[in-house]
């Protein structure tokens, strides 16, 4: 069977500290470019929120200037580590765009903001009942070490019609990622790391849970090894590098790295799930768990279950488990390596 492709991975996305064996490259992913024909506003540590958000006179608030934009709008934010501790004050909240003026907060070209939350913050960037946003070029983590919760949130309502790309998300307490209904929902050359629930999951949503989804050139690693300041493991029992409930799909995750989490790799129970050109290794749980009918894999490779841990196991490389008469599953060009059983 053929070994997933290895051709340049364009991200500039920091890594987490990798293990002797971990030496990788993913194929470049697609830009997922969006039309944003509204005015460019800028925020800067060095701004004042009475200032007129130009570039000569920023804002000093990325929620503050979130809050200012309207459909078509950009956001820039200036480099430098942002200190959110406030959820009223400092949570980032953009108003929705439409389908022709997407709304885009936007890092600084070479000069990536840090978005650093403490005070046990439930998240950065609130994302529920929004739509037609895009995400670019931005770090997330704690501040000092400070508890926080989730680095991205669209779990309390529908958030359709989004972008999410080049984001470094790490060492925070619960989801890196976190959405319940979500509908088009895109996510390019990211890494995300160190988590204490999962790198990217949520609950069960009310009407069709995760459709339309790509995940693409994004590693997703290290889950349940960092909890509020320290290396866990977390009280989440089996954190996930990729983990949601039933949905609809279909999703496609590709040229990705699911590794070090100590739940399954990737865990999908949406219908129509596609994973292709990906590295499932070293996690302490299953490697690939599907149970949506209609799901396929098509040149994976997966070892180190148990990671690191030589022990037989009660965990499995491959799942397939349905509810559902009649599923179907493929598994093409997939190649295992497993000592444990």
């Amino acid at each position: 069977p053929l070994r997933p492709t290895h051709a340049q991975h364009r991200t500039t996305a920091p890594k987490p500290a990798p293990s002797p064996n971990s030496t990788h490259t993913l194929a470049p992913s697609p830009s997922a470019s969006v039309p944003a024909t509204g005015n460019t506003y800028y925020v800067s540590l060095s701004g004042n929120n009475a200032n007129s958000g130009s570039a000569s006179s920023p804002w000093a608030s990325p929620a503050y200037g979130a809050g200012k934009l309207k459909p078509g709008d950009t956001l820039i934010i200036k480099g430098g580590k942002y200190h959110l501790s406030d959820f009223a004050e400092d949570t980032i909240v953009p108003s929705s765009g439409s389908a022709n003026n997407y709304v885009v907060i936007k890092g600084e070209d070479g000069n990536r903001p840090i978005l650093a939350a403490g005070n046990n913050l439930f998240t950065a960037i609130n994302l529920s009942n929004r739509s037609y946003i895009k995400l670019v070029n931005l770090e997330i983590t704690n501040y000092n070490g400070q508890n926080f919760r989730d680095g991205i949130n669209g779990a309390e309502g529908p958030a359709n019609h989004i972008v999410m790309e080049n984001l470094y998300i790490h060492h925070l307490d619960e989801f890196g990622i976190n959405m319940g209904d979500t509908n088009d929902l895109k996510i390019i050359d990211s890494v995300i790391s160190y988590t204490g629930f999962g790198s990217i999951g949520g609950p069960a949503g009310n009407s069709g849970g995760w459709k339309n989804i790509l995940i693409s050139g994004t590693t997703m690693s290290y889950s349940g090894h960092y909890y509020q300041g320290g290396a866990g493991p977390s009280p989440y029992s089996r954190p996930d590098g990729f983990g949601i409930e039933a949905s609809a799909g279909p999703i496609e995750i590709a040229n990705s790295i699911a590794e070090h989490n100590r739940g399954d790799g990737i865990d999908s129970k949406a219908e129509n799930t596609y994973i292709h050109d990906t590295i499932i290794r070293n996690n302490s749980s299953d490697g690939l768990k599907l149970w949506g009918t209609g799901s396929k894999a098509v040149n994976i490779l997966i070892y180190g279950r148990g990671d690191g841990v030589n022990n037989p196991t009660p965990w499995a490389a491959i799942v397939l488990q349905t509810e559902k008469a009649n599923a179907n599953f493929t598994l093409e060009k997939v190649t295992v390596d497993d000592a444990l059983g």
